[in-house]
């Protein structure tokens, strides 16, 4: 266990997580998050309350691979050595793969300069039995190829206002995408989305448009007109929340530099 000694200090840890069984990152009152989870077992860790901030606020059933969180503790485990003891203790859906001392002034959501998400659809007549929590199935063949060409209208900064699904609280719904594909492995499509931040949703709307794109229910210019119009009409639905992975998040590399 913990000894406090020292000073406080800012730690940023990498956190992977399952979803399924989650109502989400944030805590909430209708179920156990992560964030919840993640808190409750630092805090036997280190023997101290703990307040944990996450990167980005993932729905329920929404999946990470890379989260990053940070917090502020006085403990002499050193930050490197702090998943090894967090995975002893923690669930099996959720497991810290990294911990970085960092300056006070980086925090984990309003330091980030831009994040990868990626969303699975598993295009098959029939679902996995897998995959079913970390897909969503559309058993009618989508066109792949029309679809990563939609996508790429999307590619540069827009103002996405029709790209985002009531509740957000951003100031701005102008954002930067620096990388948008839509690939096909098999049975699997994956749409791949780098940027520099996202609205509430604006991925799963993405998501749920290309797939109404691949199945012709919608033109190939739906994306472009949405972005001239700023109508969410012309867009498709919100594609199921399983079928969502956070891959990665990003900061400055001035901003993580360890302190002395």
């Amino acid at each position: 266990m913990s000894e406090r000694t020292g000073q406080t200090k800012r730690y940023l840890l990498t956190v992977s997580y399952d979803g399924t069984n989650y109502c989400g990152w944030q805590r909430q009152q209708n179920g156990p998050s992560v964030q919840q989870t993640l808190e409750e077992t630092l805090e036997k860790l280190l023997r101290q309350p703990v307040r944990v901030t996450g990167a980005s606020r993932t729905d329920a059933g929404v999946h990470a691979l890379g989260q990053r969180a940070h917090l502020d503790a006085v403990t002499n485990i050193p930050a490197e050595k702090m998943p090894f003891a967090l995975n002893t203790m923690l669930p099996g859906d959720i497991r810290v793969l990294h911990g970085l001392t960092v300056p006070d002034s980086l925090h984990a959501r309003f330091s980030v300069s831009g994040k990868t998400y990626q969303y699975r659809i598993h295009n098959s007549p029939h679902a996995s039995a897998l995959y079913r929590n970390l897909s969503a199935h559309v058993p009618v063949r989508l066109d792949d190829r029309r679809m990563d060409e939609a996508a790429r209208v999307l590619l540069g900064t827009h103002d996405f206002a029709a790209f985002a699904a009531a509740g957000g609280s951003a100031k701005t719904t102008v954002r930067t995408i620096t990388e948008i594909r839509v690939e096909r492995r098999g049975e699997d499509i994956f749409l791949t989305v780098s940027g520099n931040a996202f609205l509430y949703n604006m991925v799963r709307i993405i998501a749920g448009t290309l797939i109404d794109i691949g199945h012709g229910k919608l033109p190939s210019g739906a994306m472009q007109k949405a972005l001239d119009t700023g109508d969410r009409l012309q867009l498709g639905v919100t594609a199921p929340p399983q079928g969502l992975t956070l891959v990665e998040v990003r900061y400055p590399e001035e901003s993580l530099r360890t302190r002395e």
